[in-house]
């Protein structure tokens, strides 16, 4: 038995330390597919693409870039999303992570403005909140309050939080903002690979920041998050013309 213990336990713990990519990763017809869905697109030149699943918190993030007349695939990465998957109904304190196409907002951070960041980029501080009560006109806000905030909400993020070191802006549930359909959507750092989300987008730290310094608000960025099924859909609908 000893001699068994050593193979069997470098297994378990490469399975740990290594997680495997959602099986649509490795999915050439999806990516074929998806590069002719955004060939298509007109006001963008860069898109984020989280493809997941209902039923996992495991996710693959792949950016591209549209140079001269063709789409190209810059970054691959393994991510993590809500504990409890993806959402087209998204609400508040679901565990899930929202379905859809949101533009990029801006990045903050408790750390130092990285170098060469192209994006508009806040130092946070104790002061900066982020709402997440429903009952407050303030929900789904970014707020900077030097009072106590227990008694002006019942729920709130410090956005100097540990996983914010550093953070882009999702625009989900922005304009208008409808209150108990989510808040605080983020791309942000993740504890590990095998630690969900309450609902963002995380990335290890290093490709985060691979990601934060490839965005480039003149090029229109935006991040489509779903299956493979509803990502080719959401495209598709932006493609088709206006009548």
């Amino acid at each position: 038995m000893e001699k068994l213990l050593v193979p069997i336990l470098s297994v378990v713990c490469f399975v740990f330390l290594f997680p495997s990519l959602p099986a649509a990763a490795d999915s050439p017809t999806f990516e074929k597919k998806l590069t002719e869905q955004l060939s298509l697109v007109q006001d963008s030149h860069q898109f984020i693409v989280v493809e997941g699943k209902t039923n996992s918190y495991q996710a693959l993030l792949r950016t591209y870039e549209k140079r001269g007349n063709k789409w190209v695939q810059v970054h691959k990465s393994a991510a993590v999303i809500g504990k409890n998957g993806l959402s087209s109904s998204k609400k508040e304190g679901d565990g899930r992570t929202p379905v859809g196409l949101f533009s990029i907002g801006e990045s903050f951070g408790f750390a130092s403005k990285p170098a060469n960041l192209k994006m508009r980029y806040t130092q946070t501080n104790n002061y900066h909140y982020w709402i997440d009560d429903p009952t407050s006109p303030d929900y789904n806000k970014w707020v900077y309050y030097r009072g106590n905030p227990n008694k002006r909400w019942k729920s709130y993020e410090r956005m100097n939080h540990y996983l914010y070191k550093y953070a882009v802006i999702i625009n989900y549930n922005r304009t208008p903002v409808i209150k108990g359909k989510g808040s605080a959507i983020f791309l942000h750092r993740w504890r590990q690979s095998t630690s969900p989300t309450a609902g963002c987008v995380a990335l290890s730290e290093k490709q985060l920041l691979n990601v934060m310094r490839w965005i480039d608000p003149s090029k229109q960025p935006k991040i489509i998050i779903g299956d493979q099924s509803s990502i080719l859909t959401q495209l598709k609908a932006l493609n088709i013309p206006a009548k």
